[in-house]
């Protein structure tokens, strides 16, 4: 599927919120979440600020879109997020029945969405979040090389 001019804005918010954590020598992803073309959800790594395992960007934008919209359930939202999403944050995307996720680049050790898992495409899921991958990989894979070839 081609990405629209509005995919690209809201993916480029993302790498910047991704970057926002690499500043704080947090691994740097970045996520924005969108209703009706308006941002409602914001996040990025802050697991080590918190001391929060649970304080990935995913979570973090979707706990502020969740308090924006008054509503757990964020029907019809779009995630953008830099990085393919581990287990906890899928779930948490399902749970929420966010409606579509796109995210830059694939987390090969991790990524549970078509990197070791495809934990979207399970049968048993009681809601169903569309994805596609590929928009801004490569700014989004930069960042993370630099980040990592930094800390070895």
């Amino acid at each position: 599927m081609k990405f629209s001019s509005s995919d690209h804005r809201y993916m480029t918010r993302a790498i910047e919120l991704a970057k926002k954590s690499y500043k704080k020598k947090e691994v740097p992803v970045g996520c924005v979440i969108v209703l009706d073309e308006e941002i409602v959800g914001e996040g990025f790594n802050n697991v080590i600020a918190e001391k929060d395992i649970s304080s990935h960007a995913e979570i973090n934008a979707i706990k502020q879109a969740s308090k924006k919209t008054n509503n757990y359930r964020l029907n019809d939202c779009v995630m953008y997020s830099t990085l393919e999403p581990c287990h906890m944050c899928a779930k948490a995307i399902i749970d929420a029945r966010i409606k579509r996720l796109i995210f830059a680049t694939e987390e090969p050790k991790h990524g549970s969405i078509v990197s070791v898992d495809n934990f979207f495409d399970k049968s048993y899921l009681n809601h169903s979040t569309t994805y596609e991958s590929g928009l801004l990989k490569e700014e989004s894979a930069l960042l993370l090389k630099s980040f990592f070839k930094e800390r070895r």
